[in-house]
């Protein structure tokens, strides 16, 4: 049985049209009660900085309370924070209000298991079979209670630093874009506190202006602050800190795919590399040919960040991501985690001398094109003859220099077309070509 509701990343769309609507979210919060804490229990509830966040706290505050159980409201912090401290609170579960990357006129919910995990398929299409359910409401005897934690980050930057033992920034200027996200309080706060000195931009959330031609996917600004004050390195979060992206001193972009060549690289020299390097069907060729320079495997994996850790789990690796930035470094946490990723790059560049751009050159990324085609309602590209003779037209053109992969986006209605290869004139007219094949497709479905 397929989930309704949830995505590869929770439930998330457009906020007051459903499902992200007051009355779904306190419906969420009691199934989700139901599941992982039937005889009741605690809760960790964090959010990004979207002025959604608000309406969308206080239902589930609502709903887990009226349930039986427990609520921690820590307010504004990245996703992986929220992993990290349900597990380091002994909770039950904990909840993340955010959107990740997306602007502030969506919003979204997702789940961690007790240990810090995303729950699995099967769990959420638990879940989601209570909520046709009235909400439940116990007793007063058996109610829960709700109580700020909001001071209880600091608990989340002293284990960000615990992952670079010892590291000294000192010397280092640092550009960081939190996004007006959720990482713009800790974010330059644990930067700081190892010696750096910190030029902030993205970090004065308004409730609407997150993500909003800054972060992850809007560097620009970045890029120009970087060579401008003359800093070593800047780094971009995503709205809900998960995602990262950096820029060397020159200004230019080192997407997920270099981050990780240079993490797996510096890992496999220092002998600590467990298992294959885990990427996904959307990852640069470049990344897998530069790596097996290195004598590293590599393996693909469905694109989303749950997938990659599925199969990172099946292979005992510990390293794995994606180009967007969603990195995983299992030998420090549980999920994928920007500030987290972004401290191993640092420490690299200190431990060698090197600079980023020196550690990122050795990894050549084939010319690579991915065209969004939106779409009225979700299909499946496998399935329609035109596009099927598109992209095997396209194939035959591009030979054994290159490859081709469609997908429907998991969050958004829309369908992602990327070719990749040598030529780099031929990648883009064959994108082009497909991404009208889809779109006529789409409208005649």
């Amino acid at each position: 049985m397929s989930r309704k509701y949830f995505g590869t990343d929770g439930v998330r769309g457009r906020v007051g049209e459903h499902p992200l609507t007051v009355e779904f979210a306190l419906r969420l919060a009691s199934s989700a009660a139901r599941v992982l804490a039937p005889d009741g229990g605690t809760v960790l509830v964090g959010k990004d900085t979207r002025l959604s966040g608000y309406m969308f706290e206080a239902a589930l505050e609502a709903g887990f309370v009226a349930a039986g159980v427990n609520v921690m409201l820590i307010g504004p912090l990245p996703t992986p924070g929220i992993a990290y401290l349900t597990k380091r609170f002994e909770c039950n579960f904990g909840v993340v209000i955010s959107a990740s990357h997306n602007l502030y006129g969506d919003n979204g919910i997702k789940f961690f298991d007790r240990d810090g995990g995303k729950l699995s398929d099967e769990i959420e299409r638990q879940i989601e079979a209570f909520l046709d359910e009235p909400p439940l409401t116990r007793c007063s005897s058996e109610l829960g209670r709700a109580m700020r934690v909001d001071k209880s980050r600091v608990k989340y930057q002293e284990f960000c630093a615990s992952t670079v033992p010892g590291l000294d920034l000192s010397g280092f200027k640092i550009v960081i874009d939190c996004a007006h996200g959720a990482g713009y309080k800790v974010g330059p706060r644990i930067l700081a506190d190892l010696g750096a000195e910190i030029v902030p931009i993205g970090c004065s959330p308004n409730g609407r202006n997150i993500n909003l031609n800054c972060g992850s996917t809007s560097p620009e600004l970045l890029q120009l602050t970087v060579p401008g004050v003359r800093a070593n390195v800047g780094i971009a979060l995503d709205g809900d800190g998960d995602r990262l992206l950096m820029v060397d001193h020159l200004g230019r972009l080192v997407d997920g795919d270099q981050l990780l060549y240079i993490i797996a690289r510096a890992r496999h020299e220092q002998k600590t590399l467990v298992g294959p390097v885990v990427g996904t069907v959307m990852s640069n060729l470049g990344l897998e040919h530069a790596l097996a320079k290195q004598g590293i495997e590599f393996q693909r994996a469905k694109v989303g960040d749950r997938y990659v850790l599925e199969k990172l789990r099946q292979t005992g690796g510990v390293l794995g991501g994606e180009t967007s930035g969603h990195l995983l470094c299992l030998d420090r946490t549980t999920t994928g985690d920007a500030l987290v990723s972004a401290l191993q790059v640092l420490a690299i560049m200190k431990q060698t001398g090197r600079s980023l751009a020196e550690l990122a050159a050795p990894m050549t990324k084939y010319p690579q094109v991915l065209e969004n085609v939106r779409v009225a309602r979700k299909i499946d590209p496998g399935t329609s003859p035109v596009i099927r003779d598109a992209v095997a037209a396209a194939e035959r053109e591009l030979g054994e220099s290159g490859r081709i992969v469609l997908r429907a986006s998991g969050t958004e209605p829309v369908i992602r077309v990327m070719v990749e290869g040598s030529d780099e004139k031929l990648v883009r007219d064959i994108a082009v070509r497909l991404a009208a094949a889809v779109s006529s497709a789409a409208e005649a479905a």
